[in-house]
């Protein structure tokens, strides 16, 4: 089981790994190009491969394009080509696509490689590869992008080696070469030497250097790199040293050295950019001699130069060649025109002859024992005197027991001639170009070629400021022959260097170059010659010479300054444009301001050529921009909504960092920015006139309309005009400050008050007021904003007017003098009013309202109910007899004209009459009370009415004869009555015919409790089908049972004085019994007649009736339960007992 499960488990995981696999867990395309940046030379060949997946149709073969975005356009794109459209290519490529030196292949139908051939300066850029979507489906990333930078080819290499060399058969080579490399970013080179016999294709290398520091011999020359014959030592930072012992006569041919430079990409592989050979020299191996027999010895000569220079070096290398060479011991000596220059003994130890014995303590002449058969001899440097017939001499030497030698026949090498020439110098030198013209801040490059090389080189850069003669020469940069550079006075804090690329090339890099640089510019190259370790002499010396103008910035460097829009309002935003055209030099733009009534111009802020930004003052209101196009760069200034402080004059000042200081180019000039207020557009709407009576309060509006901002705050100042002028009432500032005029009294400020509503809108209000308040009265408002610097500033004021008119008011204080009915039944709540007929208009008039109550009770006649007076103040006199009403009262005013006295829950003891007695009050210019009138109602009779009786009941008599035996019932139905809340208690009589008293049967109390009078309560049953509906039924009545029967009702009502209440009985009609006994006998005796029909019938019933008794007596007595009881026969219909009650009145 544990095995099956793993089994499913592994082909689950199996499954749906294939389904990932096959793209069910897809998340879209995805195209990858190689990161950048690459770094490639010029004349290089580019690679790029671009490959894409996330198709749902892998084997469908994608097209691709190709597009570039260069440095200073990165936003403008540059098809360059395109796998499927030949128009795709824009112009400037086209030639180039159409010779193959661009292409793009497919590599598979998800990969492509694009190939630039002779990489171009401007070929540098951004390089984006995209896919064209083939599919329904667009999600993903179609297109990838990578930066290529294109840089200068600097590495060099040069081998000092004569073109011919010639060697014997087991002689030691040593060559060098100079590989060296100026390139800024980080590379490595790696080194071989090469060799080949007639076909430069079938070069193998002999023995290389790679760029991880790692030695390799080349094929075939493994073995004699592991023996240590083959050897390459790296001497110093640019010379490469070739070793070679035992020379074979397979090694001759050609040998050159190759150098290449390599730089790590970002995703860390190793591109070779850049591969350059030395000029190749031929190499003869001659085969050595052999001594005759055993006793003899054979000598041999090799020079590695034998035309030379003076200076330079002779090796001269002499070969011993004998039988157990190894076990035996020689002397050797050098002889040039039969004089011996030096001996090496048997032991190793040099005696120098005495022509050469302080050269040799100079360290001019060396030699030493190299190997088993060659000791080699070097002169350096040369001198003509040196030339001559050169020969080796060797003597065998054998050794005694003492250890002394003795010396054999002399053996003496064929004579090599070696020819050492004076140095007659050809050397001449070239300016690549007579006549420069730079602009000021680039870079001044000055190439001067040199032909004719002989010996070592040094060069002087030198300056005159004009072609005169009499023109002052200053240094710039030396190179002398060690290589060592030296700076002139005048230029050790500039960017200057000299560089020799080549062994021929020397350049002059100058960067930033200003006008005071122009002038003609000096190539002086010196050669010397080496006489000796401590004597170098200069055998010839060539200059040329260049003009070289620089162009002041001033004269190609145009700026612009404009705007589309000069004159703003407060708030609104301005675009200054600072246009630069005529230079891509990084410059740095200032931008001042020159505010109104000053002279001097404060700076804002200054935009730096490396994209750094600096605020000399606020800078929350400007912004900055910078965009390069065809037409130059242009500076943006945006002021994000002006204030009155931005108005003046602008100016932008660009300036270019020469010299390590910035230069400062002509200014296009101020600029003038003009900012005003916005024009107000608010206006007012008043109060229309007003005429009111005295001591009213009086509300005088004003209301805003067509604000300039809804954020715009308001300053307001009410004045007033009478007889005396104009005067201020009260004003409030935008803050809502409020502050009265010099000249209103201070009981005038108790009555005035100012508030802001809706709208917005200013409302005056004067209260109680006066006839003096009288006039015309002004609304002046000022609309202040907020500036985008948050100072406020006003907008001119408006105003409007109206006119108050105070008048004393007539006093016509009346009341309703109709006398009014009221009824309502008792519970409910009733409302009496009392009605202003004159006199309620004016709002300065108060009233005090008293309630007066006369009821039934002769001790209580208008007795004072409740009073509200004129303050507010609320109060019930104090009455015994009156308090249960008092606490059921409620008072209201809904209008100006009618007061209501509310009744809740009404008592019939509230019956009575009412009257309201008020009287008007009116504050003086004191604030005192005056009573100005008082007036009464007409009276207000009100009939609180208990609940009226409205019960009946069905009262049809009706007549029940029974012949046989059977139920009867006698119905109590309620047809009516008083009250929703009504309850109902009913009994039952029965009396016989001839006799008046009645007998109570049966009564159900309201109270839902039953009462059964009759003695026999198993025939007796009582339903209540619904609430009006009650039944009593007698069960099997006998003849004794006949007589005369009826029901009772009585109706019981909730009064809110006295509780329950019974308010009506009603008597039913009589329902009269007849048992007859005769109709049962006679039913009994026609049965009988008919019995001989029957009794075949009946007996054949009872025998099968006796069946089925005995069976379910059997069935019976196996599922007997005993203690089962028998039922009786109930009183209710449902089956419940009765419960009696004594005979007991509620």
């Amino acid at each position: 089981m544990g095995s099956s499960l793993k089994s499913r488990g592994g082909t689950a995981l199996l499954f749906l790994s294939l389904l990932l696999h096959c793209g069910w867990a897809y998340n879209g395309v995805y195209t990858e190009v190689q990161s950048g940046p690459l770094y490639r030379v010029m004349d290089s060949t580019l690679y790029l491969s671009c490959t894409v997946g996330g198709f749902k149709d892998v084997n469908a073969t994608k097209e691709f394009q190709f597009r570039m975005f260069r440095p200073e356009k990165p936003s403008s794109e540059i098809n360059i080509i395109s796998t499927r459209d030949e128009l795709f290519t824009y112009a400037m490529y086209s030639r180039r696509v159409m010779k193959k030196e661009i292409t793009l292949e497919h590599v598979t139908p998800n990969s492509v490689l694009f190939t630039i051939r002779k990489l171009q300066k401007d070929d540098e850029g951004d390089y984006e590869c995209s896919v064209v979507n083939s599919e329904v489906d667009y999600l993903g990333d179609y297109s990838a992008k990578t930066t290529v930078r294109v840089i200068d080819n600097s590495l060099s290499i040069s081998s000092p080696v004569s073109s011919s060399l010639s060697h014997y058969q087991g002689d030691s080579l040593s060559i060098t070469c100079q590989a060296s490399s100026n390139t800024v970013q980080h590379t490595h080179l790696s080194f071989a030497w090469y060799h080949y016999e007639s076909d430069p294709a079938s070069a193998k290398p002999i023995i290389s250097l790679d760029r991880d520091f790692t030695l390799n011999a080349g094929k075939g020359f493994e073995a004699r790199y592991q023996a240590g014959l083959i050897g390459l030592d790296k001497m110093g930072e640019a010379t490469y040293k070739l070793k070679m012992d035992l020379l074979e006569l397979s090694d001759q041919g050609k040998i050159y050295c190759e150098a290449q430079e390599w730089i790590q990409d970002p995703d860390r592989s190793w591109y070779s950019i850049s591969q350059k050979e030395a000029e190749a020299s031929m190499l003869n191996v001659r085969a050595k001699e052999v001594a005759p027999d055993k006793s003899s010895l054979a000598a041999r000569i090799s020079v590695q130069e034998t035309t030379l220079q003076e200076g330079q070096e002779l090796s001269v290398t002499c070969s011993v060649d004998a039988h157990n060479l190894v076990e035996k011991f020689f002397s050797v000596a050098w002889l040039r025109e039969n004089v011996e220059l030096a001996r090496m003994g048997p032991t190793g130890v040099l005696s120098v002859g005495p022509q050469y014995s302080s050269r040799e303590k100079q360290g001019e002449l060396r030699a030493a024992r190299t190997g088993d058969r060659d000791y080699h001899l070097v002169l350096q440097p040369v001198r003509t005197q040196d030339g001559g017939q050169y020969v080796c001499r060797a003597w065998p030497q054998d050794r005694a027991t003492d250890g002394s030698f003795t010396q054999g026949a002399a053996q003496d090498s064929p004579s090599q001639l070696v020819t050492i020439s004076a140095t007659e110098s050809g050397l001449s030198v070239e300016m690549e170009q007579s006549l420069v013209k730079v602009d000021e801040g680039k870079k001044l490059q000055l190439t001067c070629k040199v032909q004719g090389i002989k010996g070592q080189l040094s060069v002087i850069w030198q300056r005159k400021t004009s072609s005169t003669s009499v023109s002052a020469v200053t240094d710039v940069v030396s190179v002398n022959q060690g290589g060592v550079m030296e700076m002139g006075g005048e230029f050790t804090e500039r960017n200057v260097k000299a560089t020799r690329p080549a062994a021929d090339t020397f350049t002059l890099e100058m960067d930033e170059v200003t006008p005071s640089d122009s002038g003609v510019y000096q190539c002086d190259v010196s050669e010397w010659t080496i006489k000796s370790k401590t004597d170098i002499q200069k055998t010839s010396s060539q200059s040329q010479t260049a003009s070289v103008t620089v162009t002041p910035l001033e004269s190609f460097v145009t700026v612009k300054l404009w705007s589309r829009t000069t004159q703003v309002t407060v708030g609104q935003n301005v675009a200054l444009m600072c246009s630069l055209k005529g230079s891509d030099l990084p410059m740095t733009v200032t931008w001042s301001l020159q505010r109104e009534n000053t002279s001097s111009l404060d700076n804002i802020l200054t935009w730096y050529a490396n994209g750094d930004i600096s605020w000399s003052g606020e800078h929350r209101r400007y912004q900055l921009e910078r965009k390069s196009g065809q037409n130059g760069v242009h500076h943006s200034l945006l002021i994000n909504g002006v204030s009155l402080r931005e108005a003046g004059r602008y100016q932008c000042e660009p300036s270019v960092f020469l010299e390590n200081r910035h230069k400062r180019l002509q200014s296009p000039g101020l600029l003038a920015v003009m900012v005003k207020n916005p024009v107000s557009t608010l206006y007012l709407t008043p109060t229309p006139a007003l005429t009111t009576n005295i001591n009213t309060d009086v509300g005088l509006k004003c209301s805003v309309n067509d604000p300039i901002s809804s954020s715009s705050y308001f300053a307001v100042t009410w004045l007033v005009q009478q007889q005396g002028g104009n005067r201020t009432v009260v004003s409030a500032d935008r803050d809502g400050g409020v502050t009265f005029g010099p000249r209103v009294e201070p009981s005038l400020e108790q009555r005035i008050t100012m508030r802001r509503g809706k709208g917005p809108s200013f409302e005056l209000n004067i209260r109680q007021a006066r006839v003096s308040d009288s006039g015309l009265y002004l609304c002046r408002v000022v609309e202040w904003l907020q500036d985008p610097r948050g100072e406020w500033f006003a907008l001119p004021p408006v105003q409007t007017k109206t006119e108050l008119i105070i008048i004393e008011p007539p006093n016509d204080l009346g009341l309703s003098k109709n006398e009014l009915h009221l009824s309502t039944r008792e519970g409910e709540e009733v409302e009496l009013e009392c009605s202003l007929i004159s006199g309620a208009a004016n709002p300065s008039l108060f009233y005090t309202i008293a309630w007066l109550y006369t009821g039934s009770d002769p001790a209580v006649v208008k007795a004072p109910l409740v009073k509200l007076d004129h303050t507010g103040l609320l109060r019930y006199p104090e009455n015994q007899d009156l308090r249960g009403l008092q606490a059921r009262l409620r008072l209201s005013r809904p209008t100006h004209s009618s007061f209501r006295l509310g009744i809740q829950r009404a008592h019939d003891g509230d019956s009575g009459t009412y009257e309201c007695q008020v009287e008007q009050y009116q504050l003086d210019h004191q604030g005192d009370w005056q009573l100005k009138a008082s007036d009464g109602s007409g009276p207000i009779m009100l009939s609180v009415n208990v609940t009226e009786h409205n019960l009946s009941i069905a009262n049809e008599d009706m007549e029940l004869n029974l012949t046989r035996p059977q139920e009867v019932t006698i119905p109590c139905l309620i047809t009516a009555g008083s009250s929703r809340e009504s309850q109902f208690q009913v009994s039952w009589f029965w009396q016989k015919e001839a006799e008046s008293e009645r007998h109570t049967l049966f009564v159900a109390y309201r109270n839902s409790t039953l009462q059964n009078r009759f003695g026999k309560s198993d025939r007796l049953r009582f339903t209540h089908p619904n609430p009006h509906s009650f039944n009593l039924t007698i069960i099997e009545p006998v003849p004794a049972d006949g007589g005369l029967y009826s029901c009772e009702v009585e109706e019981w009502v909730p009064s809110v004085s006295q509780g329950w209440r019974k308010v009506a009985v009603e008597m039913s009609g009589y329902s009269t019994l007849i048992v007859n006994t005769e109709g049962v006998a006679k039913a009994v005796s026609e049965l009988g007649c008919t019995s001989g029909v029957w009794l075949g019938i009946v007996a054949c019933i009872a025998i099968c009736l006796l069946l089925v008794v005995v069976v379910l007596a059997f069935k019976l007595h196996r599922g007997h339960v005993p203690g089962t009881k028998k039922q009786k026969k109930s009183l209710w219909e449902e089956g419940h007992a009765l419960n009696l009650k004594p005979s007991t009145e509620e």
